[in-house]
This record gives structure tokens, sequence and C-alpha cells, in this order.
């Protein structure tokens, strides 16, 4: 449950009231599907291909640093920041092509999934393994709603631009330290 580029946007739409639902669909049921796949063994097979992995990384890289930008530009930039409730609502579209930027994009959401996920399950056997996918499913779906939803809560500390500005900061160092990890750490 760490704050990646994910989650952080879920948390950004839950606390903007923006296309709440249609995000934490997306994410909910990716990872739903991403830990399903992940224990029927593909995860496996991503695991064995090196190439594979090292595309993954650095275009994981790549992401996340224009992430981090984008972040950051919002930081320094008070005069287009959004807060709480006031400004254009950006259109569902581009919303929904974010989301799934930042999702399939991400290559976190692999790796927990498909590779964690998926050998954790595995290591359970026939049938648990299938009881571990649900129950993992089942967690990545309630986990995302609770975050989208949840984030209504911040409303009021994210009512001045100043709060996006540290948000926006905080999440520029988490996913520029992400990427610095991924590049020099590998995956």
């Amino acid at each position: 449950m760490a704050i990646g580029a994910q989650n952080a946007f879920v948390l950004r739409q839950g606390i903007r009231r923006e296309h709440v639902l249609p995000v934490v669909l997306i994410c909910g049921l990716t990872d739903a599907l991403l830990e399903t796949l992940g224990v029927a063994g593909i995860g496996l097979v991503i695991e064995r291909a090196p190439v594979l992995l090292e595309v993954v990384r650095w275009g994981g890289v790549a992401f996340l640093v224009w992430y981090a930008w984008s972040a950051g530009r919002r930081a320094l930039r008070p005069d287009v920041l959004v807060a709480a409730e006031g400004g254009e609502p950006r259109p569902l579209k581009s919303v929904v092509l974010a989301c799934l930027a930042i999702t399939y994009l991400n290559p976190h959401v692999y790796l927990d999934t498909m590779v964690l996920m998926g050998s954790i399950g595995n290591a359970q056997g026939d049938p648990a393994r299938w009881w571990f996918a649900a129950g993992g499913a089942l967690a990545s779906i309630g986990w995302f709603f609770v975050l989208g939803y949840g984030a209504r809560a911040l409303t009021r500390f994210f009512a001045t631009p100043r709060s996006w500005q540290i948000l926006d900061g905080v999440v520029a160092a988490v996913m520029l330290v992400i990427a610095a990890r991924l590049a020099f750490g590998g995956i």
C-alpha cells in the first residue's frame, strides 16, 4: 500500500471528487486481473524473460520521471493548481487515459501483482492459490475504493493551493526516488 504513482493519482482524483468511480474501477479491476494472471503463471514467464524485464524497467523509469516532472511543475506553479472544488474539471476521457497510462506503464504494478502476488499465490498450491488470488483481488478493489472515496475526508486540508503544492512536491520526490531505485538498483 505504498503511495506510488497509481495510488497518488487515485488520491488526487478522490480529493478533487473528479471521476472517482471510473478511476477506482480501472485500478482495482486491473490489479485483480493481473494478480489472477500472476497466480495462473504469467508472472513466472515475465520473471524469466530478462529482455522484457529491461524494457519494462526503462519504460518505467521514463514514465516515473515524466510523472515527477508533471507533479513538480504543478507544485511550482500555484496558478495552475486546482484546490478542492474550484476550477474546471478535466474531461472523463482525459482522466481515464491518464489513469490507464499510470496503471499500465508503471512497472511496479506488474511486479507487485503478477510477479510478487503470483509467486506467493503459487506457493499455496491448489486450490488455495485460487482462494489467495480471490482474496488479493477483493483486497485490491477494496483498497482503491477506500483510497478514492476516503480521500474526501482530506478535502478541507486540500482546500488551499498551498496544500496541493505540498502534495505535488511530495509526489514528485517519491516518483524520482522510485525512478532512481529502478534505474540504479534494477527491478
